[in-house]
C-alpha cells in the first residue's frame, strides 16, 4: 500500500447587496455542471440546480499546487504560504496543469488579496486550512472562477475552481471561503 496525503476541498460563496442582505446564487447540480462544461448553461430549478444563499463547490488542486505543498512540508523550495485568494471571469474548465486563473479580476474591488487564514477541525484537530476573504465591489463583474495563491501577484497557484456566474454589482460584497482538508 502507498501512503498518501489527500487534499479534500470545498469552497463557498455568499453574495450580499450594499445593505448587507444575502442575494440568491445559483447552485448547479451534477447535470448543470456537466451542461456548463459543454457550453450549455441552462438554469432549470430542480433539474440543473437551485437557488441558494450560499453556493458551495469543489475545486481542483493543481499540479503546481501539489509541488508547492511538498515544498512547504520539507522546506526544500521557496514557496510562501498559500494565503491569497483571487477571483476572475474566465470560463475554461479547471485543469491540473493550470498555473493562473483564466481572466483574473484586478480592478473594481475584485483584486487578489490576503485572506484571513486559520485552521479548523473537519476529521481530526486542525486538519483543515481555512481562508476567508470578503471582496467589496466598486464595479460589476460576472465572477466565474476563484483560486488560491501564495503571493499578491504571480506566485504559485494551489487550487482553482470554475462555476456558474455570480453577478456582482457596485456596492455588493462577496465572501469567499476556501476549506482545504488534509486527509
Amino acid at each position: 500500500m502507498k501512503a498518501k496525503i489527500g487534499l479534500k476541498h470545498n469552497v463557498s460563496y455568499v453574495l450580499r447587496d450594499s445593505m448587507g442582505r444575502a442575494k440568491s446564487l445559483w447552485q448547479e447540480n451534477f447535470l448543470g455542471h456537466w451542461l456548463r462544461l459543454n457550453l450549455l448553461e441552462i438554469k432549470l430549478p430542480f433539474i440543473t440546480g437551485r437557488l441558494t444563499q450560499r453556493m458551495i463547490g469543489h475545486n481542483l488542486v493543481v499540479d503546481a499546487g501539489k509541488a508547492g505543498v511538498a515544498s512547504r512540508i520539507n522546506g526544500s523550495g521557496g514557496e510562501a504560504a498559500f494565503t491569497f485568494v483571487a477571483i476572475g471571469t474566465g470560463t475554461a474548465a479547471a485543469d491540473a496543469g493550470d498555473t493562473t486563473l483564466g481572466t483574473e479580476i484586478t480592478t473594481g474591488g475584485g483584486a487578489r488579496a490576503a485572506a484571513t487564514a486559520s485552521r479548523v477541525t473537519t476529521d481530526v484537530t486542525n486538519d483543515t486550512a481555512r481562508l476567508i476573504l470578503t471582496y467589496s465591489f466598486t464595479a460589476g463583474f460576472a465572477v466565474t472562477e476563484s483560486g488560491v495563491f501564495n503571493a499578491s501577484s504571480a506566485g504559485v497557484m494551489l487550487a482553482r475552481q470554475v462555476f456558474s456566474a455570480i453577478n456582482v454589482a457596485n456596492g455588493d460584497s462577496l465572501e469567499v471561503t476556501w476549506n482545504i482538508d488534509v486527509d
